[in-house]
Order: structure tokens, then C-alpha cells, then sequence
């Protein structure tokens, strides 16, 4: 099951695929070498960090265990990595024998974005068609809490090539229905690819609400967002979900994390709102790329989401090897390991506020900085209207704008 010394990289890029290049393994280092076919269609799946020639090339041990960044931004991490250890654990496998590229194989076809593995280490199980959403958090809460789950299997098939450290699982969704059935990418008319998230131990109760009236106030700020909207289990518990932006009906998009990008340690970053622009712009060749990731920062500042770490944001690529900016995603209210900001703004994580928003404005040129900053201000100024209408409860509303005023604004 596990020793995979070698695998194919393939890109199924809008209904295309085309065969990338080959990962080898040898002697603990990890090789890659483009296909000549794919140099010559043009395009760069990795511009910054991974040489576009057909040199045979390795990346350094860190901060991916030797993958360059683009393929590590395929590997699940937090629940996802979670569910495969746990899966492979139940099987008598040693995870500290499990290599990079192992859990490349086991993603397979599965992971986010366009890129696909082969050989593929195909899951024993497949999760059951009709999904009822209470039963799988109860499943959920079960391996959070460090004992087992009947269902190992089929949460590792719904959820297991996922990032993030909050649980979720990969679903596909009928609007004119409400139904929600597994089958990613291989849905039947009317469906669309989407994720719906379970709380963590830590999270608050209403992790779900709180998220959703970020998402209302994100829109109100100007800021591109994927559909959101909240699931209701059996109980009538509620459950956050989005829309997959990696996906256009039954197409997928190439996407890059700035994680990977820049190959940051999202863990021990050292990233900068001000570098993010810089990739932004090198991507997009647009100074509205600027204006983007400002707009966003300020969100960030202001609404105290300080778990804004380099894989929360990405970037997408369609078949013309065109680049932007993705959608927003995982807005909420939170804290980092540290209390810090988990990506700085011009300099200072500890406590940004305005002036720090325009001294990273000032240095990229952007001359309505000022205008971007307070219409932010103003979305954010909405919410205990904004969280009342989203369900969340009196207490949490009063306690999260607390945290509001006294943010350095």
C-alpha cells in the first residue's frame, strides 16, 4: 500500500488534461521533471517558486518535506492529515514510514484544485450516498476526541484530501432540492460541488452563524466571495457551507495557495500583506491586484480574524494559464496561536490598525486607499445587525464587538 517511488503529475484543467511531468523518490529526495508536451502548451502551474524547464529539479527539505510547494498545496493538512493517519493507523501501518509521496497517491484525483496523481491508492470504502449531517459531526466529535469512529473510512472519502484544521467534508448540493449527496465531480444534473464544515472542539457553538455573518459583511465590504449559506441537520443544528471555487460545474480550476506560492511555513510564517501584494500583481499583471489584498487586510484588521495565515489565501489559473486572485475564504473570528496576526501588515502582526493599512497602501500606490479602508470600516460597523439576522445569539454578538473596539483602529 504505501513505498511509492514514483508518480505521474496530470492537470484536468477545465475538461483538458494533460500530463504535467513525473515525481520520483530517491535516496529521500523528491525529484520533478516537466513533460516536454506541457512546456511547450506554456503553462507555468507554479511561477514563482518552481523552475518552468525541463531540468530534472528538487526543492529543498523545507518547509514541504521536499515538494515543491504546488504539490504540497495538494496534501490535506490538519483533519484531512488527521483522517489518513487515523485510516492508515487502523490498517497496521506505520505513519512515520508514509512518505510525501504516499499521501500524494492516496489523494489521487480527490484533492483540491486540477492536479491528480497516478497511480492512484484507491479508498477501500465510499461514503454513503445520502448524507445526514448530525450522524457525521457526531462521528466527527468522536475522532476529535481521540476514540474511534465506526465510520473511519467513509469520513477519510467525503473529507480526507481537505486543509485546514476546522473538520468538513466535500459534498455535492441541489439548490431546488436541499438535498446534499457525496459524489464530488460525479453528480447528477442539478447538483454542484460544495463544503460544508463541523465544528472543532475549540470552536464556539455558533462557529457556524458567526461565519456566515462574516460572509455577509465580507460582501457588504466589497470583497469577492464564493456562495455561502448555512445547512440544517436532523436536530436543527446548523452547519456553515460554501460553494467550491476550484470548481465550475463539472470543470475544475488550477488553484495555489500563497503558502505554497511563496513556500511559506503557514505555521511560522513570515509573511507580509505587502509580499501577498506582490505575488498578487506578479500574478494577475493588474494594479487592481493591489486594491484586492488591501481590502482584504483590512477586513482582517477589523474584524479580528488573526488566523489569516498564507494557505487562507489562494489563487486560480484557468486553461489560458490566465491568473487571479480566488475568492475570500475561512473569514471568521479568530485568534492565532499567539494572539498575533498570522500575516503581518507592513511590519506589525501584534495590533494593526489604520496606520499601518495606509503605510502598506502608500508603499504599492494606492491613491484611494483611504476610501477602500473605510468602506471596510462601515461593513464591519454592521455587525450585531449583520450576526442578529444570521442567528447568532445576543451574548456572542455583544462579546465579539468588545473585541471590536478595542481592536488599534
Amino acid at each position: 500500500m504505501i513505498g511509492t517511488n514514483k508518480l505521474l503529475v496530470l492537470l484536468i484543467l477545465e475538461g483538458q488534461k494533460m500530463e504535467v511531468g513525473e515525481l520520483v523518490l530517491s535516496e529521500r529526495k523528491i525529484f520533478f521533471k516537466y513533460s516536454s508536451d506541457f512546456l511547450d502548451r506554456g503553462i507555468n502551474i507554479s511561477p514563482i517558486k518552481l523552475p518552468f524547464t525541463g531540468e530534472i529539479v528538487s526543492a529543498k527539505a523545507t518547509p514541504f518535506e521536499g515538494l515543491y510547494g504546488v504539490f504540497n498545496d495538494s496534501l490535506p493538512d490538519g483533519w484531512g492529515k488527521l483522517l489518513l493517519d487515523r485510516s492508515l493507523s487502523s490498517k497496521g501501518i506505520n505513519i512515520a514510514r508514509v512518505t510525501p509521496l504516499d499521501r500524494l497517491a492516496f489523494v489521487g484525483s480527490g484533492g483540491m484544485g486540477a492536479l491528480t496523481y497516478k497511480p492512484e491508492i484507491e479508498n477501500e470504502k465510499s461514503a454513503s450516498n445520502v448524507l445526514e449531517l448530525d450522524f457525521i459531526a457526531s462521528e466527527i466529535s468522536k475522532i476529535l476526541q481521540g476514540t474511534d469512529s465506526d465510520i473511519i473510512e467513509e469520513l477519510y472519502t467525503l473529507g480526507g484530501s481537505s486543509g485546514g484544521a476546522r473538520p468538513k467534508v466535500f459534498v455535492s448540493y441541489n439548490s431546488q432540492t436541499d438535498d446534499i449527496i457525496h459524489g464530488a465531480g460525479n453528480f447528477p444534473q442539478g447538483y454542484e460541488d460544495w463544503i460544508i464544515k463541523f465544528p472543532s472542539s475549540m470552536d464556539n457553538r455558533e462557529i457556524a452563524n458567526i461565519e456566515f455573518a462574516y460572509y455577509k459583511m465580507a460582501l457588504i465590504a466589497g470583497i469577492e466571495m464564493s456562495e455561502c449559506r448555512l445547512f440544517k441537520g436532523n436536530s436543527d443544528r446548523l452547519y456553515f457551507g460554501t460553494k467550491r471555487f476550484d470548481r465550475d460545474g463539472s470543470k475544475r480550476l488550477h488553484m495555489h495557495t500563497a503558502s505554497g506560492l511563496m513556500h511559506d511555513n503557514f505555521r511560522m510564517s513570515t509573511m507580509d500583506y505587502g509580499h501577498l501584494m506582490d505575488c498578487a500583481f506578479q500574478l494577475e499583471k493588474h494594479v487592481k491586484a493591489y486594491e484586492k489584498v488591501l481590502r482584504l487586510a483590512a477586513f482582517n484588521v477589523y474584524s479580528h480574524n488573526r488566523d489569516d495565515h498564507s494557505k487562507n489565501f489562494s489563487f486560480l489559473m484557468n486553461a489560458k494559464g490566465e491568473w487571479r486572485f480566488a475568492p475570500a475564504y475561512d473569514l471568521t473570528f479568530s485568534y492565532s496561536n499567539y494572539g498575533f496576526h498570522s500575516t503581518m501588515v507592513a511590519g506589525e502582526s501584534k495590533n494593526p490598525g489604520k496606520s499601518d493599512l495606509m503605510k502598506l497602501a502608500t508603499h504599492f500606490g494606492i491613491s484611494n486607499a483611504g476610501t477602500i479602508i473605510e468602506h471596510v470600516r462601515e461593513a464591519i460597523g454592521t455587525w450585531k445587525e449583520t450576526a442578529k439576522e444570521c442567528g447568532v445569539t445576543r451574548q456572542n454578538r455583544e462579546s465579539i464587538q468588545r473585541e471590536f473596539n478595542d481592536l488599534n483602529v
